[in-house]
């Protein structure tokens, strides 16, 4: 061959790899985006509510108060375990991919799909497609559909799945299990805590879990949260994503790709890190909610003016890549990543002043929590209780989330996204984005000010004494209505009111002994 030839061909192949590489680039930095409709910005998690009350709460709350999504719960049929055994985590034991959960039907899912979309609001599903259920999950039809399933023999007609399609001979530890998170091969080829690993290299397990993830997309959701993906080997999961649909027409764009955001647990010194999930997607930032737990309760030295360079100052990943939480459904439980540092809504007045700061702060994409409680039992600072399912009936069925005259919720549903002060933020995250952080002022200590361009401001006071100062707001003058304290109704306040002079300056005073030490206004909270 001559050598122009060689040169040639190398030339052609060096081109197809740069093609294939910025393919795939293509493909990742395409599924960043939430596809939130214009003007809305935050996601909620409402964890492990029925189809049927998320539609209505997408009707009734959600769209009318610009959040942007929900992430739902997930939707594919699991285990059972007898009452009053009915523990949160058996929606990660997968049984099938049948669309009928302790969440509702598959009509009802559609249902509540079709219903949120009209409304503006994304549904964004939690997808588990590292693992089955336990290795000891038993057999018989104790699932969510009635579907019979072997544990023990691998056996799950309903997809189906055979002993072929696990990772059982790949595993090289002796129990089957990941005994050692210092070795990558382990953590992504052994189970997690006796689930059963797919192997996910095997073209077929790829098939099914595209076909699942595509006949959601088709039905209308935004995109995905996708489990325990630390577990999963990127380049497999690179191909199940290539294989993806584009989103239904009827609501976005022509050609948009189905927002993709990974849970990969990375607080530092692990062989596996978050860096190696970004090319294919935005992935949770758990360092975040971490160091804000730690700063907000001023733990370890920490104190709030140190997040003046909050964000990628602070180590975490890049802006365009993370997806940011004060605590998600594991670690408010102590599970997952954070200790005792995470901040929830057992901490109420902390919990609103740490959401109330990552909604203000423009890093990442934002979600908020909205959880239920449960029959806290702490022995040795372990709670004994933390595995407790959804409020639910003596059958096991889970209760419909009742709406008190004050608008929060009851019979054991927080719902922290309905509490006047986080609602308020999720609104003024909408109106300030898009706009620089900006006019910066601290105390030395826990009390810290910022602003978003000219759009909006937010005074912390997290310090054991008053704070009584003027800072320049960078707003135009005029007066506001503070809406953590209250909001704006027609053209009174039924909280604070700030009044910003025609310089920008603007007075503040928070007691420390304030309900809720933070005042916030924004454009559209002006008189």
């Amino acid at each position: 061959m001559a050598a122009g030839q060689c040169v040639f061909l190398a030339h052609r192949r060096g081109s197809m790899k740069l093609f294939i590489l910025l393919a795939l680039f293509g493909l990742g930095f395409a599924q960043h985006n939430p596809h939130t409709k214009h003007g809305r910005t935050a996601i909620v998690h409402l964890f492990e509510w029925r189809w049927a009350d998320i539609a209505a709460e997408c009707e009734r709350f959600l769209g009318p108060n610009g959040f942007g999504g929900v992430q739902i719960s997930p939707p594919n049929e699991h285990i059972v375990l007898n009452s009053p055994w009915r523990p949160w985590w058996q929606r990660y034991q997968p049984i099938s991919y049948d669309l009928c959960s302790r969440s509702g039907s598959e009509n009802e899912l559609r249902d509540m799909i079709t219903r949120c979309n009209n409304v503006g609001v994304n549904i964004y599903v939690d997808a588990i497609i590292n693992h089955m259920c336990g290795a000891s999950g038993g057999e018989g039809d104790h699932s969510s559909c009635g579907s019979w399933f072997s544990a023990g023999k691998r056996d799950f007609p309903g997809v189906p799945y055979s002993h072929w399609d696990f990772n059982d001979n790949k595993c090289r530890t002796g129990s089957g299990e990941i005994e050692n998170y210092g070795d990558a091969s382990q953590v992504r080829d052994c189970r997690l805590v006796g689930l059963l690993d797919l192997a996910l290299e095997k073209d077929y397990v790829r098939g099914k879990v595209a076909d699942y993830m595509n006949k959601l997309i088709d039905m209308g959701v935004a995109g995905f949260r996708v489990d325990a993906c630390k577990h999963m080997w990127p380049g497999d999961l690179a191909v199940v994503y290539g294989r993806l649909h584009n989103l239904n027409t009827s609501w976005f764009p022509n050609g948009s790709k189905p927002f993709i955001y990974q849970e990969v647990i990375d607080l530092g010194g692990e062989p596996i890190t978050s860096t190696e999930y970004v090319h294919l997607g935005r992935v949770t930032e758990f360092k975040y909610g971490a160091k804000l737990g730690t700063v907000f309760r001023k733990w370890n030295g920490e104190k709030l003016f140190y997040t003046r360079n909050w964000g990628e100052g602070w180590g975490f990943m890049p802006d365009g890549n993370a997806v940011v939480f004060v605590d998600n459904h594991d670690n408010q439980r102590g599970h997952g990543a954070g200790g005792a540092s995470i901040v929830t809504f057992w901490d109420s007045r902390l919990h609103k002043m740490a959401v109330g700061y990552m909604l203000a702060h423009p890093y990442g994409v934002a979600r908020v929590m909205s959880s239920f409680r449960w029959n806290r039992h702490i022995v040795n600072g372990k709670d004994q209780n933390d595995w407790m399912g959804p409020p639910s009936h003596g059958d096991g069925s889970t209760k419909s989330v009742s709406i008190n005259p004050d608008q929060t919720c009851g019979d054991g549903w927080v719902c922290e996204h309905r509490w006047r002060q986080i609602k308020n933020m999720v609104i003024f995250r909408n109106v300030v984005n898009g706009e620089p952080h900006s006019n910066w002022w601290d105390n030395q200590s826990n009390q810290v000010a910022f602003g978003r361009g000219n759009r909006g401001f937010i005074v912390f006071n997290n310090d054991d004494w008053d704070l009584d100062v003027t800072l320049n707001t960078g707003m135009p003058g005029g007066t506001y209505c503070d809406v953590i304290s209250g909001q704006k109704e027609g053209n009174r306040c039924t909280g604070k009111q700030i009044h910003v002079g025609g310089d920008g300056r603007a007075h503040f005073r928070i007691s420390n002994r304030d309900e809720d030490p933070f005042v916030a206004i924004h454009a559209e909270s002006k008189l």
